[in-house]
């Protein structure tokens, strides 16, 4: 995130629809639909909904488990991105999982908020759809 990015969803008189994220969101489609058919697929007590945040100044997704949250997301101009937040509890889970290395090193040596910490995955490719996919298996995981 080297440059500042800049989120569409800033209109809060405008709510995100499927079709209007599809439209912004271009080809990265595709990595949506994997990301919300493995949910559907794998974990049917999640939901998602679209919620307007006033600190941010944007619309934001989040999915949740159980009252428990898995993810944020949000859309970008071409693209989107899914944000984890996770407690050091977590990091021996990290670190022993399949996720790539840079992952994790990013994850290590991230900025921490209190006892927690992000792992952010900007979607350009079906690898990033396959490492959000094994971050909500690690999350889902955990206790």
């Amino acid at each position: 995130m080297s440059e500042k990015e800049i989120y569409v969803f800033s209109d809060r008189q405008v709510k995100p629809t499927e079709d209007l994220i599809f439209s912004i969101i271009g080809d990265k489609k595709i990595l949506w639909e994997k990301i919300m058919n493995y949910l559907s697929d794998n974990y049917k007590d999640a939901s998602g909904t679209w919620n307007y945040y006033n600190d941010g100044k944007q619309w934001l997704f989040k999915m949740v488990r159980k009252k428990k949250t898995i993810f944020w997301l949000a859309v970008m101009k071409d693209t989107f991105r899914v944000t984890f937040y996770f407690g050091d509890k977590a990091e021996p889970v990290i670190v022993a999982s399949a996720l790539h290395k840079s992952v994790k090193d990013n994850f290590l040596t991230g900025k921490h908020y209190g006892k927690i910490r992000a792992i952010s995955t900007k979607m350009t490719g079906l690898s990033d759809a396959e490492t959000v996919i094994k971050l909500i298996d690690i999350k889902a995981g955990l206790k």
